[in-house]
């Protein structure tokens, strides 16, 4: 068969997501650091409101409704917000305007590894930095390789920290190329760095609403930058990439701060009982600032456990990668779910031989 892709291409690695199981299947999906909750009322009647003008007619081409909502949010001018089809869209049109071959895209690991994806699709350099043992952030050597961008999931993902706001703002004001502090899991931290998009021109703040918002589905997310950073995004932009039905669900669930914060402060209550279920079991936990939790088993045995968990319809995430190998990654479900999870561990754990 002929070679149709570029060599980069060719030799790149795809993305792997978590496993997405048919709908309707009786299972416990702990894997994707979803919302186990429903979306706000308020962005279902917007849904079911849809109506066949919105459909017939193409969306306002930079999600100017949503963007207006977000703003009274997030106290930021709506001009400094850019919409994407997902975060992930957002960290695309990045790397899309601002890397080619020969310049770096700079990031600590572990962390989201579709960093590395979308920068081997640019055919750009990938600098991989390791987090430090107890997930510090490597500064000195961040700084040092200088970045075209530069990406800090904060909170981390699969660490479930925060950085704190002082490295990066000591990132922002080092860095010749672009900062990029991606949130996706911020609505369930103490902090945000919102404020970092006003005293630096070279950051921009990434958020999405898959995860507080419980809209994974929707696939919507946007960008905070100042609108000179913004503009040179924008020539890149797909240029109707968010669609009429996301737009307006996902104006009517930023709007409702109240349901949303609600629905948070529960995860984060059942976040804090997990934490002490699964270290009444042996297991080790990382602190977390997100809707997940980073575990190390008591027998470092984290792929037999992932493998007898799924054979119970209990879906959680390994990655079978240096340095977290012997780690899982549990999302965070309801506290019926979480349950369910402690007790089959629990029945796991005593079956297995002691030394």
């Amino acid at each position: 068969m002929p070679n149709y892709f570029r060599a980069n291409v060719d030799a790149m690695a795809s993305y792997i997501p978590g496993e997405q199981p048919p709908r309707g299947t009786q299972i416990i999906k702990l894997n994707s650091n979803e919302n186990p909750y429903p979306p706000s009322p308020l962005a279902l009647a917007a849904l079911q409101n849809i109506d066949g003008e919105q459909l017939r007619r193409y969306p306002e081409p930079f999600g100017g409704e949503f963007r207006q909502a977000a703003s009274q949010v997030l106290g930021v001018p709506s001009d400094w917000m850019i919409v994407g089809n997902g975060s992930d869209e957002i960290l695309s049109i990045v790397i899309r305007a601002c890397t080619e071959p020969g310049r770096k895209v700079v990031y600590p690991m572990p962390t989201y590894v579709l960093y590395r994806t979308l920068t081997e699709m640019q055919a750009a350099d990938v600098v991989e930095i390791p987090y430090k043992e107890d997930y510090s952030l490597p500064l000195d050597e961040l700084i040092a390789a200088d970045g075209a961008v530069t990406f800090i999931a904060s909170p981390n993902s699969p660490s479930g920290h925060i950085v704190a706001k002082a490295d990066l703002r000591k990132l922002a004001s080092h860095l010749s190329g672009v900062l990029v502090i991606d949130e996706a899991y911020v609505d369930f931290a103490q902090e945000n760095a919102v404020d970092l998009v006003q005293e630096y021109a070279n950051v921009i703040l990434i958020r999405t609403l898959s995860k507080g918002y419980s809209l994974a589905g929707l696939r919507l997310g946007f960008g905070v930058a100042n609108p000179q950073l913004l503009d040179g995004l924008l020539k890149v932009k797909d240029s109707y990439n968010v669609d009429a039905i996301a737009s307006t669900v996902a104006t009517a669930a930023i709007i409702d701060q109240a349901y949303k914060n609600a629905c948070v402060a529960k995860i984060q209550a059942s976040r804090n009982q997990l934490t002490t279920d699964l270290k009444n079991l042996g297991f080790h936990v990382w602190d977390s600032q997100t809707n997940f939790l980073l575990v190390q088993p008591p027998q470092n045995n984290a792929e037999y456990l992932y493998q007898q968990l799924k054979a119970q319809k209990i879906l959680i995430r390994y990655f079978k990668q240096p340095g977290l190998d012997d780690k899982l990654r549990i999302t965070v479900g309801t506290d019926e779910q979480n349950q369910t999870l402690v007790k089959a561990l629990g029945y796991l754990l005593q079956e297995l031989p002691t030394e």
